[in-house]
């Protein structure tokens, strides 16, 4: 059975999986490994982003570490083919619903981020995006021409009681193991979805969770309240549309979007969909000039949630801070940081 399947995908996707491997033969080198097409490359190969195999075998695998998708050479491809589909179909094939965002500040990267060392040093929240509804998935969702000229767009924002509670379960259960703090975000005043997602948290906390500390939030407001004062945030849950936006808020306080790890997690016992939060920066796309950091946190993410491997995941952990305080201290290193030869600094910690 595959342990670990690899879709390296477009741009930088396949430098910073690379390095992925390289950690993994020396922390884990029992690991089995696979590696398919997907995104552009595989539009390129079989003219679809996302072939049946490859969703079959990520179905079958117990993690799946993807790298990017996309650039501008596929722009004029269908838009069901693009490979920004296949990432949807990817996480809807997979089953994934809980999109697990963390936000962490390293002490050494502190002064790297736009706000004051104090307010970001030590930060470590957790936002807990669903993945599978809201209004990118909703329907109906068109494009039409109104008779008197001018044209109309529809996006329908859709949540059941069900999706919106097994996301909140994943958040609690989180916030259980951190400092036992809830924000669940919504926009109540103004959206019926947004209502009744505070009604089912509230309802769910009160059968379930009653020993977690709950806050109800606006959207609006957490985005403020995020620059502001954002180690106040333990555990944050959200739909997929505040989500995505909150997550790459929270992401870039920490000095760099490129620099942080993702989890999309189903029921237990199913296969999680790990990936870095960047994209696939074509710009820098085989210069060596990737920092791989993101995606080494994503495999330290499946090691934990996936792969039942709490130990190593630590071991990673603690490699990747180690490196990055030695790469503070000394020129040379630092200056590797900002490549992919960061894979060796953390292969030189963990083999210290």
């Amino acid at each position: 059975m595959t342990d670990l399947l690899l879709l390296p995908g477009d741009g930088i996707g396949p430098e910073v999986t690379a390095e992925v491997r390289k950690v993994a033969a020396v922390l884990t080198p029992d690991l089995v490994i696979e590696e398919r097409l997907f995104g552009g490359c595989s539009f390129d190969a079989h003219g679809t982003p996302l072939t049946d195999d490859t969703l079959a075998a990520a179905k079958a695998a117990k993690a799946v570490l993807m790298g990017a998708v996309g650039g501008p050479q596929w722009a004029g491809a269908p838009r069901d083919r693009r490979p920004e589909a296949g990432l949807l179909g990817l996480r809807a094939g997979m089953k994934v619903f809980a999109n697990l965002r963390p936000a962490l500040c390293f002490q050494p990267l502190a002064d790297a981020s736009s706000l004051k060392r104090e307010l970001v040093e030590g930060l470590d929240l957790m936002i807990v995006r669903e993945l599978t509804g809201g209004v990118y998935f909703g329907q109906p969702r068109f494009i039409e021409d109104l008779p008197g000229g001018g044209r109309r767009a529809v996006d329908t924002q859709v949540y059941t009681t069900a999706e919106i509670e097994r996301v909140s379960r994943v958040a609690f259960e989180l916030a259980r193991g951190r400092r036992n703090k809830v924000h669940s975000a919504e926009k109540s005043n103004v959206m019926e979805t947004g209502l009744l997602w505070r009604e089912v948290v509230t309802d769910l906390h009160r059968r379930e969770y009653a020993d977690v500390e709950l806050e109800h939030i606006l959207a609006d407001n957490a985005a403020m309240q995020i620059v502001k004062s954002p180690k106040q945030f333990d555990v944050m849950v959200t739909d997929n549309l505040f989500g995505d936006i909150l997550s790459d808020a929270a992401a870039q306080l920490t000095g760099s979007l490129g620099m942080l790890p993702s989890a999309a997690l189903g029921v237990p016992g199913t296969p999680g969909l790990y990936e870095p939060i960047h994209g696939s920066a074509p710009d820098i796309a085989g210069k060596g000039i990737a920092n791989p950091l993101a995606a080494i946190l994503s495999f330290e993410m499946a090691l934990r949630w996936s792969l039942d491997r709490p130990e190593a995941a630590g071991r990673l952990f603690a490699a990747v801070n180690r490196a990055l305080e030695a790469g503070a201290r000394t020129p040379d290193l630092k200056g590797a940081l900002t490549t992919a030869q960061m894979g060796d600094a953390v292969v030189s910690q963990l083999r210290s």
